[in-house]
């Protein structure tokens, strides 16, 4: 077995894209160690099939409920402890693939936020902002989007609500979207959370330290990765059975695919400069509301003071985005 000689933190490798991320990750880059955050302790038979379906052993598990503060904050200690007596090597990347969406916006996470909005965007904020001093260059770190953030029929066939952007503090507060208690409510959360995420991306991209790099990645429709388990039967039966016929088109990717597109994302040729949005394989412009300065200082603010954490480090006003976009 290679020896690693870097570590990557990957969340949301349990199912579907992550799954097939995760193995293909340590199928392409023998000397990686992939630590994979788990909410269920007893881990051993989920990292011995990734050991098996990848051939590579350097992988462990870090247990978090990534709907806890507290948990994450304990998850990263124990990470920052490994990182520095040397039982893990240099971490050189952070992957938050993990997303939630639910038939609602009045889930309660443990610490009273929308759960939807916990888990999509804080728990990145926190995690990264934990971990920040530990990212040896060159590092990289890809959050998961998705294009619902688009709001149009072209991107998500109506399936998924365009998002309803309000003011952070209201994001992040359950029962305050409009008819908090429905599905359209659950869903909106859900593609306004992936909006989130891409300010996230520019907002790190002015912030983070030379040889540091971040991308927002979008796997596009991909039927079959579990995130409608929470819907009602004619939307799983949909998604179950219908969607995936689309993969044999364009419109759609399987969760293999989607993986291995993640997968290069996160190890292989950079595609473009830090805070670049990587649909597939490409490099492409996100939305245009997703360029919007006043949000993102506004997201990256109200997250830091929600979490507790110290002022950060104050945005450069040079960095452009690639793809022809200039910062607003």
């Amino acid at each position: 077995m290679t020896q690693a000689t870097r570590t990557i933190v990957m969340t949301g490798a349990t199912r579907g894209i992550g799954r097939f991320a995760a193995i293909r990750m340590l199928r392409d880059a023998p000397d990686l160690h992939l630590v994979i955050v788990l909410r269920d302790r007893d881990h051993r038979a989920f990292l011995d099939g990734i050991t098996t379906a990848s051939g590579n052993r350097n992988v462990s598990a870090v247990t978090a409920d990534l709907a806890s503060l507290a948990s994450i904050r304990a998850a990263t200690a124990t990470l920052r402890a490994q990182l520095g007596d040397g039982e893990l090597p240099p971490l050189h990347g952070f992957v938050g693939n993990a997303g939630l969406q639910f038939l609602n916006a009045t889930q309660v996470s443990v610490d009273g936020f929308e759960q939807t909005f916990a888990v999509n965007v804080l728990a990145n904020h926190l995690i990264i902002q934990e971990l920040m001093d530990d990212f040896v260059p060159p590092a990289r770190i890809v959050l998961t989007t998705s294009d619902t953030h688009f709001g149009d029929f072209a991107h998500n066939m109506g399936m998924v609500p365009a998002p309803a952007w309000r003011p952070v503090d209201q994001l992040a507060r359950p029962g305050t979207a409009d008819h908090a208690d429905s599905a359209t409510a659950g869903r909106t959360a859900y593609s306004t959370s992936k909006l989130a995420v891409i300010y996230q991306v520019h907002a790190l991209a002015r912030r983070l330290p030379a040889g540091v790099s971040v991308y927002a990645y979008n796997p596009g429709l991909v039927p079959g990765t579990g995130l409608q388990r929470d819907a009602g039967p004619f939307t799983r039966f949909v998604f179950g059975a219908i969607m995936p016929l689309m993969t044999i088109t364009p419109m759609a990717s399987r969760p293999e695919t989607a993986g291995a597109n993640l997968a290069a994302a996160v190890i292989g040729p950079v595609l473009g400069e830090s805070g670049t949005y990587i649909s597939g394989r490409r490099a492409e412009r996100s939305s245009d509301e997703s360029y919007d300065r006043a949000r993102e200082a506004e997201i990256w603010a109200t997250a830091d003071r929600l979490l507790g954490i110290g002022a950060g480090t104050p945005a450069g006003d040079t960095h452009s985005f690639p793809v022809g976009v200039a910062a607003e």
